[in-house]
């Protein structure tokens, strides 16, 4: 892990016991005298660096060494307006997502997606935490919904679209906002809609799972 959340990060001395202190202890097999970066997520620009003062069998003890703002996140926003599709898909990609740097995922009802899907947000941001220490990053992805792609253009009317047509990724500029389809792609009225925006592909013959296709694209995008 590059650093740790806890609530209590700041303070003068942190005591950590239970599954965190197993986590510094027999994991990572931490010994008095070394140095452990925290974040509090009320705060999370901010790093504070600790030392291992002292370890007893249920708790370690920590004291602050250091504290300054030091920020980690993309060099350019990504927004994702993604057509719902099942959960379990959503949350084999967020952790990648994180890494690369999406700063926000919109999930729109779109006429494939599945109907009942239920996204949980709480569980979501359980995902990013543990994504977010691993690879450093102090943005996490903010999540929303919207009913239908008119409303998502109508408050994204700089959004572009990705859908199997002859313009490629390359050709598209300062891409900030985009549309990206469910299982089985946009229904022919959807594309209708679309038409006016600027609408790309990736360079690939291959079809794409939707999911694949949110990696893809924040790939090129952010990296």
């Amino acid at each position: 892990m590059i650093y740790i959340f806890d609530e209590n990060a700041g303070n003068e001395v942190l005591t950590l016991k239970g599954e965190l202190h197993k986590y510094l202890v027999k994991v990572r097999r931490h010994k008095v005298d070394d140095k452990i970066a925290f974040r509090n997520e009320d705060d999370i620009k901010k790093l504070h660096t600790y030392r291992v003062d002292a370890i007893e069998p249920k708790k370690v003890t920590l004291s602050l060494q250091d504290s300054k703002v030091l920020e980690i996140k993309a060099k350019k926003e990504l927004h994702i307006g993604w057509c719902k599709v099942d959960a379990k898909s959503v949350e084999k990609v967020l952790p990648s997502l994180s890494e690369i740097g999406v700063s926000k995922i919109t999930f729109i009802d779109c006429k494939r997606s599945q109907r009942n899907i239920k996204l949980d947000f709480k569980r979501f941001d359980r995902i990013l935490h543990a994504s977010m220490q691993q690879c450093g990053s102090t943005q996490k992805i903010k999540f929303d919904t919207s009913s239908s792609l008119e409303e998502f253009v109508k408050q994204n009317p700089d959004a572009k679209v990705f859908d199997f047509v002859e313009k490629t990724l390359d050709e598209v500029k300062d891409i900030s906002t985009v549309i990206i389809g469910c299982e089985g792609g946009f229904s022919q009225d959807e594309k209708e809609f679309l038409k006016p925006l600027e609408v790309f592909r990736l360079d690939t013959p291959m079809v794409l799972r939707s999911e694949s296709a949110v990696m893809a694209v924040a790939s090129k995008v952010l990296l």
